[in-house]
């Protein structure tokens, strides 16, 4: 086992964990919304940008999620620095992201609305600007419906899909400002074990898949 301080307080974790994963099993709360369990720190997307730390030794703050836990490492969660970063990445996600809590079906078990409680911010993007994509619903997928101004394109949907069954039913698509989880390139005839997987909604951790009504049996 590895032993390191974090916040003042020494904690343990496996031999090549990430700091993420260690500071999670041990209790200590970080934001995050793109990383898996199953993640190493060489895999790990890094995709959301909330999951700062500073670590003694490192010249600037750094992702907790690709960062492996050595011996003796020092690691502080919540200084001024680290703070300032996910407040602003969390602002950055909420630019392109349609609040409407009251009517989505993530409300009150939604990752943003918790990280912005854990942050003590409200789900303002201010001073960003709110762009929204259309069209606000994508029904391509068989059974499924894709809200892209819900998504924050954390790839946990893509990536737990390929995991479970080898190859993803679901795909990024688009560049930049467009990119989108779409249904693109998968096999249609696999469609029907979606409903029975669900492994993507559960995953997903803003609502932005769910099943399209009338077709949930």
């Amino acid at each position: 086992m590895i032993t390191l301080t974090v916040d003042d307080r020494t904690i343990e974790a496996p031999e090549g964990s990430s700091v993420l994963s260690a500071c999670l099993a041990a209790g200590i709360t970080i934001p995050h919304l793109c990383w898996l369990e199953a993640d190493t720190p060489a895999d790990a997307p890094a995709a959301c940008r909330l999951c700062f730390v500073e670590i003694d030794g490192f010249r600037e703050p750094v992702t907790a999620c690709t960062v492996t836990v050595e011996n003796g490492m020092t690691v502080h969660t919540g200084t001024d620095a680290v703070r300032n970063l996910q407040k602003t990445a969390l602002k950055l996600l909420l630019s392109v992201h349609r609040v409407d809590c009251k009517h989505c079906p993530a409300n009150k078990a939604c990752a943003l609305q918790d990280i912005a409680r854990f942050l003590g911010v409200g789900l303002t993007c201010k001073p960003f600007e709110r762009v929204l994509k259309e069209p606000d619903v994508d029904p391509r997928h068989p059974v499924l419906d894709y809200h892209p101004n819900r998504c924050v394109l954390c790839g946990l949907c893509v990536r737990v899909c390929r995991h479970r069954h080898g190859k993803s039913q679901l795909s990024f698509a688009g560049r930049g400002f467009e990119t989108v989880v779409g249904y693109f390139d998968a096999d249609p005839g696999a469609a029907a074990d979606c409903l029975s997987c669900r492994a993507c909604l559960d995953v997903c951790p803003t609502g932005a898949l769910v099943v399209r009504t009338g077709d949930d049996g």
